[in-house]
């Protein structure tokens, strides 16, 4: 915590304890992620929260001493908090104004008694103690020291290792990830930061300047430097002032105020302390908030100049165009320069210029050209058609026409824009992120141009030379990020499809094992769309030989990833032809297993499944799968002992399991049997499926009564205690969950012991497991003799403790939960002990109505079993 607020939050003034924390969005994201740190640490870590700090926070508070209650001893003029240290002081003393608190208990508590004001109080708090963390854990663990790492701390806390060491180290480790947490978050503030630059503030006074005068209809009466010299690097800033980011000062005399004195940095546009009466120096101090732009901050200070500016709105924007124009080709001109230099110069250029340059890289991504090239040049051609995917439902182009290799990738390309625009129920997924290419001045490891050597003997090669060059080009490490680019920026994506489309199957063979490879990178994947590259890979699972069909499959299993390409499968009749690879592995299964040609159908069969697996997170692909009668097929699949087909055959049978439709079609084929088999595979993976597949049928009450009758419960159980594979855990305590929804099978986890186990995983595990380890629980303690054993095995603290979180689904099974147990007039003591019913209240504000009817529900058994019930 100490390095994020010495050296990312922003203060008033330097110096130790003489600034003051400026209310900007960065400070205040970082005051309310401490915020929800210390609120939360209470119910978090309770053993921790009781910890003495070394000496106390202490600060000026705008509270109340009526605003304590209960655990405080109150007076007119100050409070002092119940609970003591080994000596007998209170952790908390108020003496209007000032409060000094000595542990994270109390600190949480007073962050809950503030409410509305806690902001204000952290601030506060903030600005008093600089270094809130060396008077907490003591000088040895001031994070503000250059030697601050983690290790460094608990090697000096292990010297006189003991229990209150024990609780310090780990406060020592929260307190460390907190301060790498608000760094992170200080990080991502600062990349979206739009920062300024000479030119840019340059160009915004100039033409403020022109529409300046005495008029009426002028924007300003004056705006002026305050300095005549220029840098060369376009600042007027003093040197020791552009180390803070500043690039200028100017005096703007609005129609209708006083002469501002306003500071131009990187950071954006703000109002300083003006000019001293005596030397006339300014006083570089900011006194407001921070604008992105000179003309957004002057709008907001003068109603005259936003008036003004607003009818002279079109005339200044033609101006700031006119500006632009020769800044853009002095641009042009410099970059086309930096191409012909070599790499020294070129990295010399963007240390001298770095904001020119980054901004010109943005202008180009913001102005996108719409306008087709005649050029038969493959990159063009690319272009082309990556323009052609970003216009949705536009009107026509004009263009020429192209040459013949042209025609026919754009005929691909408008096939799958029509894919594209095709009205679909497909749930709206992320797409593929946007295409990078790289600059030309990059620095590229050599295998770059090789590799793009290689590419110019397949384009211009005979049929030996082009198998030649295949083989040289699958030596490459086509598992790196660069390989795979450079396959891509110098053509070779086109020629390897084109290359799919010859009679030569070596030559297939070749380009589809290359694209196999290359086809795991997000980019490449959309390339391969963009450029027609599917339909041809589903044309070859047509093909009589084996290993094209493979190959095809599994390209099509890597491709499909995102929507657009799951579509264009789809179109082109894919789920059909991969559906009829799943039969060639039927009497390779049944009679002959070792026959080396029988293992060729079972791979073929493999490849199948693993495309279906990546085609059937589309709702309409599911259906189309349903219909070729893909599920008999799936289902025999179920019956052999090859791990690696079983674990595509499962994630398919998985995602389809979502629909009704496949529910029904699952238990007609008997596959709950086969899914309860496998679960006691050794494959971390296969079970993970498996109980994923079992988690989304047992919605149906039969699935439940089928997963108990063949024994599916107690490897459920035992896979509960596997807990280092929380994917794995997820589905498992999924599948739980849904299975414990029947009686009969409760009963039999009560056998096995499931209820403890549940127990046991209510702390320390993520969101996914939480929600469903939750939900069963709350389907057990329906039972009262479930109930009393979640309350003997310590259930209920842990179950109070979620009711803070914000995860919706949680809270709605976590509100369940404590309203059953809340039925036993035990637990429900332990509840209004530990101030569940008042968090049970609170939910009621929750703005998802389901949170809100579940905590309404779990209020229930509480009024009537509560002894003493008085919701504030």
């Amino acid at each position: 915590m100490g390095v994020a607020l010495t050296r990312s939050a922003q203060w008033t003034a330097a110096g130790q304890g003489t600034g003051t924390l400026e209310m900007t969005p960065l400070n205040e994201t970082i005051l309310n992620e401490i915020i929800m740190f210390v609120e939360s640490f209470i119910h978090k870590h309770p053993q921790e929260a009781n910890y003495v700090f070394v000496e106390p926070l202490e600060w000026k508070t705008d509270l109340d001493p009526s605003a304590f209650q209960s655990g405080y001893v109150v007076s007119a003029t100050g409070v002092v908090s119940e609970e003591v240290d080994k000596n007998g002081q209170p952790l908390l003393v108020l003496s209007v104004p000032q409060i000094q608190i000595r542990s994270f208990g109390q600190l949480s508590r007073l962050l809950f008694i503030a409410k509305d004001t806690k902001l204000k109080e952290a601030q506060a708090c903030i600005e008093a103690n600089r270094n809130p963390v060396a008077k907490i854990l003591g000088m040895d663990c001031n994070t503000m020291k250059e030697d601050s790492s983690l290790l460094n701390i608990l090697d000096k806390m292990t010297e006189d290792y003991g229990p209150e060491c024990e609780i310090k180290m780990k406060i020592a480790i929260l307190l460390k990830q907190l301060d790498l947490h608000l760094l992170d978050h200080c990080l991502k503030y600062i990349l979206l930061e739009i920062r300024l630059n000479p030119w840019a503030v340059k160009n915004d006074i100039e033409l403020l300047k022109r529409f300046s005068g005495k008029g009426e209809q002028t924007v300003l009466e004056s705006i002026e430097y305050t300095s005549d010299y220029e840098f060369s690097n376009g600042c007027r800033a003093p040197p020791w002032r552009q180390l803070h980011g500043e690039i200028c000062y100017v005096l703007v005399k609005p129609h209708d105020a006083q002469t501002l004195c306003v500071t131009c940095s990187a950071e954006g546009v703000f109002l300083n302390g003006g000019k001293t009466d005596t030397e006339g120096e300014i006083n570089y101090e900011r006194k407001g908030a921070i604008y992105k732009d000179l003309v957004t901050f002057l709008k907001d200070k003068s109603a005259k100049f936003s008036e003004n500016m607003s009818k002279q709105q079109n005339r200044f924007s033609e101006q700031q165009k006119k500006k632009d124009q020769p800044n853009e080709a002095h641009k042009k001109q410099e970059a086309d320069a930096s191409r012909k230099a070599n790499t020294g110069s070129d990295q010399s250029k963007l240390e001298k210029n770095p904001i020119n340059f980054g901004k010109n890289l943005m202008t180009k991504r913001l102005r996108p050209s719409l306008y087709w090239k005649t050029s038969v040049d493959s990159n063009d051609c690319r272009t082309a058609l990556r323009d052609t995917q970003e216009i949705k439902h536009g009107g026509r182009i004009e263009k020429s026409a192209p040459s013949v290799s042209s025609r026919k990738t754009l005929k691909s390309a408008s096939k799958v824009e029509e894919i594209d625009s095709e009205s679909s129920s497909e749930s709206e997924e992320d797409e593929e992120p946007p295409d990078h290419r790289r600059e030309a001045n990059a620095d590229l490891p050599s295998e770059y141009w090789q590799i793009q050597k290689v590419v110019k003997y397949l384009k211009g090669g005979n049929q030996t030379a082009t198998v030649i060059a295949l083989c040289s080009m699958k030596d490459f490490n086509l598992a790196q990020e660069t390989c795979q680019l450079a396959i891509r920026d110098v053509g070779g994506l086109e020629v390897l499809i084109n290359l799919l489309e010859t009679d030569e199957v070596r030559c297939k063979i070749g380009s589809l094992k290359i694209l196999k490879e290359i086809s795991h990178n997000p980019q490449i994947r959309r390339n391969i769309v963009d450029l027609g590259g599917l339909p041809i890979m589903v044309n070859i699972l047509d093909s009589p030989h084996k290993s094209l069909k493979c190959l095809a499959a599994e390209t099509i299993a890597n491709v499909a990833k995102f929507r657009r390409a799951r579509r264009a499968v789809r179109y082109h009749g894919g789920i059909t032809k991969l559906v009829a690879l799943l039969d060639c592995a039927q009497n390779s299964i049944e009679h002959y297993p070792s026959s080396l040609y029988d293992e060729k159908d079972v791979e073929v069969a493999r490849c199948g499944a693993l495309a279906l697996w990546s085609c059937s997170k589309s709702y309409l692909n599911k259906e189309a799968i349903r219909k070729a009668g893909g599920i008999p097929l799936l289902a025999q699949l179920l019956k052999t002992s090859h791990e690696n087909m079983l674990i595509p055959v499962v994630g398919t049978l998985q995602e389809c399991a979502s629909e009704e439709n496949y529910r029904a079609a699952i238990k007609a084929e008997r596959i709950i049997e086969n899914l309860v088999k496998n679960l006691n595979s050794e494959n971390e993976q296969l079970q993970e499926h498996c109980a994923m597949a079992i988690y989304q049928c047992a919605e149906d009450e039969e699935t439940r009564d089928l997963v108990r009758l063949h024994g599916g419960l107690k490897p459920l159980a035992s896979l509960l205690n596997k807990t280092d594979n929380k994917k794995r855990l997820a589905a498992v305590t999924g599948a739980v969950w849904k299975c414990s929804i029947s009686k009969e099978n409760v009963t039999k986890f009560l056998e096995y012991r499931v209820i403890e186990t549940l127990v046991g995983l209510l702390t320390d595990q993520p969101e996914e497991v939480l929600v469903n380890v939750v939900g069963a629980l709350g389907e057990c303690c329906q039972e009262y003799e479930n109930r009393v054993l979640v309350r003997k095995c310590g259930g209920i603290q842990p179950l109070v403790k979620l009711l803070v979180g914000t995860n919706q689904a949680l809270l709605v099974n976590v509100t369940k939960a404590v309203g059953a147990c809340a039925v036993e007039p035990e637990s429900m003591m332990i509840i209004d002990r530990l101030d569940g019913v008042r968090l049970l209240w609170s939910l009621l504000k929750n703005p998802h109505p389901n949170v809100k009817a579940s905590a309404a529900w779990a209020l229930c058994p509480c009024i009537e079993n509560a002894k003493d019930f008085c919701p504030e």
